[in-house]
């Protein structure tokens, strides 16, 4: 059974991809899998629209990841818009294909609404799936961890209870959301510890490349930007340059990461190869 193996002596690298909406993204993910298969990642894990949108698209890709490339795929799942004989078809699905790895997620509100509502006779929490995915087959099951604290969460301790409730329920390994901060990271692992979350905690990191993303990333991934990082991204008006400044921050946030021992990297790729493929071979892999 081809399950994702964290192996505490050994350091693990992972990506994240998204399934693309046209033939020329579909072409250019193509040649981003045939680059960073190379490197021959622990697993490469495959996101799931809003509501489900892309759920035939990930399935998908996944067995493609297996199929051509002989890595392990990892699936997202959400609670989002499907009730328990939905997502039990679907998971059985899963299994048929012989996929046997789920990242169990809540899931955002549909566009436009602010509060979470479970589908019909579905599920409102993410420990809730997990214990669900448990009893529908022996998946091995990761969940998502947030260093700066879920949005919807009232406290970091608060968010940690629920994160604990997750692995309680089955989860194997935690995938942070990203951040460019490491004391957020190494406070929320040592707290996590402190509760008696014992799983490997894997850190994601995503360069920022262009100015955009100053904007972008704290409304739509609730992480901070440090001043630090704004104006280094301020500092370059030109493309190439920003890009640049911004790989040699993850870099170096990457071996401050090393160097405190974390488990792993899980680096959100968007579907591009260039500045993740630089930030491996700085640090070595």
């Amino acid at each position: 059974m081809d399950l994702i193996n964290l192996n505490k002596k050994k350091f693990t690298l992972s990506f994240e991809i998204f399934p693309p909406k046209t033939i020329k993204g579909e072409e250019k993910l193509w040649s981003t899998l045939d680059r960073l298969a190379l490197y021959q990642p622990n697993f490469i894990s495959v996101t799931y629209g809003a509501g489900g949108s892309t759920r035939d698209k990930t399935l998908e890709l996944a067995l493609k990841i297996k199929q051509d490339y002989n890595l392990l795929p990892l699936v997202h799942f959400t609670c989002v818009g499907a009730g328990k004989e939905e997502i039990k078809k679907y998971l059985q699905e899963v299994k048929q294909h012989g996929l046997n790895n789920i990242l169990a997620l809540r899931g955002d509100p549909p566009q436009g609404e602010k509060k979470f509502t479970p589908g019909p006779n579905g599920f409102s929490y993410a420990n809730e799936l997990v214990s669900f995915i448990k009893k529908v087959d022996s998946f091995k099951i990761g969940v998502a961890g947030y260093p700066e604290g879920h949005p919807e969460s009232s406290s970091l301790d608060q968010d940690l209870d629920n994160l604990k409730k997750k692995v309680e329920a089955g989860a194997s390994f935690i995938i942070t959301q990203l951040f460019y901060d490491n004391n957020f990271f190494y406070e929320f692992v040592n707290k996590a510890r402190q509760k008696g979350v014992k799983v490997p905690i894997l850190p994601g990191v995503m360069p920022l490349t262009n100015l955009n993303q100053i904007d972008k990333i704290p409304s739509m991934f609730g992480a901070s930007i440090p001043l630090k990082l704004k104006e280094l991204a301020r500092k370059y008006t030109d493309p190439k340059s920003l890009q640049k400044a911004g790989i040699d921050f993850s870099i170096e946030q990457c071996q401050n990461l090393q160097t405190w021992g974390v488990a792993g990297f899980h680096l959100y790729t968007l579907n591009r190869a260039d500045s993740v493929e630089q930030i491996i071979k700085a640090l070595k892999f």
